[in-house]
């Protein structure tokens, strides 16, 4: 057989299954489970115990014998794997329901004076214990309730009472400051703790400003001396300055213009006569121009002048800069805001509110995030922080952007195992809040030395400028 037919018969064998292939239809694929498993083999069923055997009944004569008949049974086709669907998101954190609300409030007095309200909306008893963190220097003057009144660390005083409420009930407390100086308001936040005082319920926070005082009567100046008047006159009196200098001018130019016509045409030609002498060229007259060292004078003054203010004005803007400062603008986000304890702070995405701070004992930091021992004579300090998302949207926020600055500039982020030691084993940073929701939660940092920290820095996002609040 030639080389040329043995190709063609092989082409041609190769074609025709192909076709083959195409003309068979698609089966359905098993799941790898199903064709790894073996097939288990068919059981006969065997008849119970109780059941008695069937009576043997001869068979007539010239019939055969039944033949047993095995029905095939299909198997059913494996279900296919479930389209492919994007992965869950997180849902947004929801704050536990409240059991105790508290609300705070100023009156119009004299001195600074706070009516609070400490509300069970429980349906069982509850005892509790209510802090109120006055301004430095502050002292009281009346506590109602039977609270107390105690140093709560440096120049800060807080008011204690350890209440039982009963169920739907609301007790009001009321404290009374000593007179400070006019002008000055004062921010006194308060909060709901459990009975020994380690969780915050609920908190709340009041300014107290002094009424303004009735504004002085002022006498109004004569009208000579009101300033749009003596600008109205100057107006005036420069547009009078502006019309005489122009009528002056133009007399003065109608005077020239006939003086040149009498002596143009004069009586020496004589009348009638037949040639008349021609006009004499008035005398060119040169254009008188500054010197030359003049104006190079002036361009070096001029020059001088304009360099001077601008080195003058980049130096007082370099100078202007603070390098201590955190930055608020630029590529942040939003504006940062500083504020003091207990005044409510509003960033990009949340609004902070630091009602308290208390620091332990120095060699009291136990462990540390990673398991390990804390430092020697490290401690740890508890902020009480309220946060509410004020977007349309949830918000997540982290751990390692909420930070306690102290002496000299070292900061350290929040303690996210001990945070969660504090919230009763509830990871405040996992889920993002759900939009308006308002927590009230303890944030926990561990930081060593003696001196508390100096300033907090919370904010939402990498990006954010985020709240400064100054401890006292």
């Amino acid at each position: 057989m030639p080389a040329s037919t043995r190709h063609h018969r092989a082409l041609a064998v190769f074609v025709h299954c192909l076709g083959i292939l195409a003309a068979v239809p698609a089966l359905p694929s098993a799941a790898p489970e199903a064709a790894a498993a073996p097939r288990p083999p068919a059981a006969t069923p065997q008849p119970t115990a109780a059941a008695p055997p069937p009576a043997a009944t001869p068979a007539p004569a010239g019939t055969r014998p039944p033949v047993a008949m095995v029905a095939r049974v299909t198997e059913p086709t494996p279900p296919s794997a479930p389209p492919a669907m994007a992965p869950p998101t997180r849902a947004p954190a929801s704050a536990p329901p409240q059991q105790v609300t508290v609300a705070v409030a100023t009156e119009s007095s004299p001195a600074p004076r706070y009516r609070i309200q400490v509300r069970n909306v429980s349906n069982s008893p509850l005892e509790t214990t209510v802090r109120q963190e006055l301004p430095p220097g502050a002292s009281t003057t009346a506590i109602s309730g039977g609270g107390r009144s105690t140093p709560a660390g440096g120049s800060a005083t807080e008011v204690t009472w350890r209440l039982r409420l009963p169920a739907h009930s609301t007790t009001t407390l009321g404290t009374a400051l000593a007179a400070t100086a006019p002008g000055r308001p004062l921010t006194a936040p308060t909060c709901a703790f459990t009975s020994d005082g380690s969780r915050p319920y609920d908190c709340a926070t009041a300014t107290w400003q002094a009424a303004a005082a009735p504004a002085a009567e002022v006498t109004e100046a004569p009208p000579w001396r009101r300033y749009p008047v003596l600008l109205g006159g100057l107006a005036v009196l420069l547009l009078i300055s502006a019309a005489l200098v122009w009528v002056w001018r133009r007399r003065r130019g109608r005077r020239v213009t006939a003086a040149a016509l009498s002596t143009g045409g004069g009586a020496e030609g004589g009348r009638g006569t037949v040639y008349p002498r021609p006009a004499a060229p008035s005398p060119l007259r040169r254009r008188r121009t500054p010197p030359v060292w003049m104006l190079v004078g002036a361009a070096v003054v001029v020059l001088a002048g304009v360099v001077g203010t601008a080195g003058w004005t980049a130096t007082r803007q370099v100078a202007a800069i603070d390098t201590q400062k955190q930055p608020t603008s630029g590529a942040w986000v939003g504006t940062g805001v500083t504020g003091s304890l207990g005044v409510p702070l509003r960033e990009s995405a949340f609004e902070f509110t630091v009602y308290r701070m208390t620091c332990g004992a120095p060699g009291t930091a136990g462990k540390t995030d990673g398991g390990g021992a804390g430092p020697a004579n490290g401690r740890r300090c508890e902020a009480t922080v309220g946060v509410r998302n004020v977007t349309g949207d949830h918000q997540p926020w982290h751990s390692e952007l909420q930070r306690a600055y102290l002496p000299g500039g070292r900061w350290v982020s929040a303690d996210e195992s001990a945070t969660r030691t504090a919230n009763l084993g509830r990871d405040v940073f996992a889920d993002p809040m759900a939009a308006g929701t308002r927590m009230v939660l303890p944030l926990v940092f561990t930081v060593d030395g003696r001196e508390p920290p100096q300033q907090l820095e919370l904010r939402s996002g990498v990006f954010s400028a985020g709240v400064r609040v100054q401890m006292p």
